[in-house]
């Protein structure tokens, strides 16, 4: 059951530009709006106006510029700002880190930056997801840490390794390690010509590896998305890939779907539920094929309203039931 507020909390959130949000899809602006409904003040910046102050007299103060905010469910007068002003994110109770990847320096950097006020001292700021386990787990390297729950999945700068893995699995799909919303997102078949053309394309353009993962061909039955909220699982929305396309992310196209959890999908959440809680990991979205694990994705993650349409639920209001019992 969710919970009213026990005490007004101040919350900033750290997210692209609130103006260009869809209100009906994000799970940012629904946390907002629970949030707002318990009584929260709520603030919004954009990480490239962090600035971290240190030396003798400045207490390793961490700043950003941002505005007030008061939200409603209204498209195209969905937010109300007031005057931009300089916020000291040490003295705010909640900070959100909600912008979206790619997870590359810049991102990387807002995380160690965070770091300086994360806690639930004075002078400290509880993030979520905690900025020292979003640095260190990056959702398609974080997953790796669970093989036995994987499809055959190889990461790599190497070429020829790249070469003999699709001798072996024929079918496979390549990902930017890093990349976001499906962006990048190849299959690639035993015939298919453009091989050598892709992966000249990706490492003339990126010095990042490459993920390459056996075709799963479950993934036309849908990409299932499970919501994790202090690593236990509260729902899930199956994503189907448009016809045509390999790729199930609903930025591509891909189509929502009400679907339960079976018994391996608990079986999953059972064996990175106690991880995810352990590194303060509150809210994370894991990704899954079949009986497979694909992605843990705890930088910023999405589906929130889809879930609450399908199953009736309060899902933002699990997430901040979740941070307020941390806080007290």
């Amino acid at each position: 059951m969710v919970q009213s507020s026990p005490s007004r909390r101040r919350v900033a959130v750290q997210m692209d530009p609130l103006e260009d949000i869809n209100i009906d899809g994000d799970s940012t602006f629904a946390l907002m709006l629970e949030a707002q409904r318990r009584g929260h003040e709520l603030y919004v910046y954009h990480p490239t106006t962090l600035s971290l102050l240190e030396g003798k007299g400045t207490a390793g103060r961490l700043q950003a510029r941002g505005r007030k905010v008061s939200v409603q469910r209204k498209k195209g007068d969905h937010a109300a700002f007031g005057p931009e002003e300089v916020l000291d994110l040490g003295s705010f109770d909640v900070v959100l880190m909600r912008q979206d990847p790619p997870f590359d320096m810049g991102y990387i950097t807002a995380t160690h930056l965070l770091e300086h006020i994360h806690g639930t001292g004075e002078g400290q700021a509880l993030v979520v997801n905690d900025p020292v386990s979003v640095r260190n787990a990056p959702e398609k390297l974080l997953v790796t840490h669970f093989p036995q729950l994987m499809p055959p999945t190889l990461v790599t700068w190497d070429r020829e390794a790249i070469v003999a893995f699709r001798r072996k699995h024929k079918d496979i799909i390549l990902k930017p390690l890093y990349g976001n919303g499906g962006a990048g997102i190849f299959r690639v078949k035993e015939d298919d010509e453009n091989f050598s053309s892709l992966l000249e394309m990706h490492f003339s353009q990126s010095r990042e590896p490459l993920m390459v993962q056996r075709y799963e061909p479950a993934v036309r039955l849908g990409d299932k998305r499970i919501i994790l909220v202090d690593g236990e699982p509260i729902g899930a929305i199956n994503r189907i890939p448009a016809q045509g396309d390999a790729r199930s992310n609903m930025h591509v196209g891909g189509r929502a779907e009400r679907v339960e959890l079976t018994q391996r999908d608990k079986e999953i959440c059972k064996a990175i539920g106690p991880y995810l809680k352990e590194h303060g990991l509150i809210f994370t979205g894991i990704d899954v094929i079949g009986d497979w694990l694909t992605e843990i994705n705890v930088t910023s993650p999405t589906g929130l309203q889809e879930l609450d349409r399908f199953d009736g639920i309060n899902s933002a209001g699990m997430i901040w039931d979740s941070i307020e019992g941390r806080l007290a």
